[in-house]
């Protein structure tokens, strides 16, 4: 087993980017770069397991992705309904707990169906927390949990001077793990396009160009050991943290 690192991040959450232009590059079909991507996907969350990290969010598929031309969307709705359907059993061996984050409403019911089987199938796992963040958007999550407490205030079991952060906080996707202490983008584009908006407040932000089929452990390991040279503050300074003043 891994050695575990003196400052290893409890949750990473990734945007994995890069697919299309890996199959360009090699004049390639997108959808054999979508199928590349998924073998990474697998990859790097055993990785993940063996690196003994607890949780893991990955950006499967954004509410803005519904705009890509439709062959190319409805490709990879064939290819998560497949993925699911041979996954779930390594997931139950990985010890693996998998759930999706995002608006599940769009999908077509059997590919709900199969999402609600592979979390049943894996609730009582007790190693990685696996999150896949599909018809996901960051405004989105900040709307819903905001709907959810007006909700509480116009039936009277919330005030509203009782929202606080604490309280938002209980009601976006994620609420029961601890929010991303390092964030991974592939593929060269330095933005966090509408991911994890509430949550990445301070997360440390790594950016690679590795192209997301490219994306291997040792690049987990370069990301991991950027997290580990990082001094996280949270708004104290910089000489408070060291010598653990409040």
């Amino acid at each position: 087993m891994t050695e575990p690192r003196e400052s290893l991040p409890r949750h990473v959450a990734i945007i994995m980017d890069g697919n299309g232009r890996w199959a360009r590059q090699r004049g390639k079909p997108r959808a054999s770069g979508h199928q590349a991507g998924f073998r990474t996907t697998r990859d790097i969350v055993e990785a993940c397991g063996k690196q003994q990290i607890e949780a893991l969010t990955m950006f499967a598929f954004s509410s803005e992705n519904w705009n890509r031309p439709q062959k190319e969307v409805g490709l990879l709705m064939d290819l998560f309904l497949r993925a699911l359907k041979s996954e779930v059993s390594k997931l139950c061996e990985n010890n693996v707990r998998i759930r999706f984050i995002g608006e599940r409403s769009a999908f077509q019911p059997k590919l709900r169906q199969e999402m609600d089987n592979a979390e049943a199938l894996t609730r009582d796992n007790t190693g990685l927390k696996l999150a896949i963040a599909v018809n996901y958007g960051g405004r989105w999550d900040i709307v819903n949990a905001a709907k959810q407490l007006a909700v509480q205030v116009r039936e009277g079991t919330l005030e509203p001077e009782q929202i606080d952060i604490d309280t938002f906080s209980q009601h976006v996707s994620l609420s029961e793990i601890t929010e991303p202490d390092l964030f991974i983008r592939t593929g060269g584009e330095k933005r966090i396009s509408n991911y994890l908006l509430w949550h990445l407040a301070y997360t440390e932000l790594y950016f690679t160009d590795v192209l997301w089929p490219d994306f291997c452990e040792a690049e987990l390991i370069n990301a991991l050991d950027f997290f580990a040279g990082r001094q996280r503050r949270f708004g104290k300074t910089g000489d408070q943290v060291k010598g653990g003043a409040v």
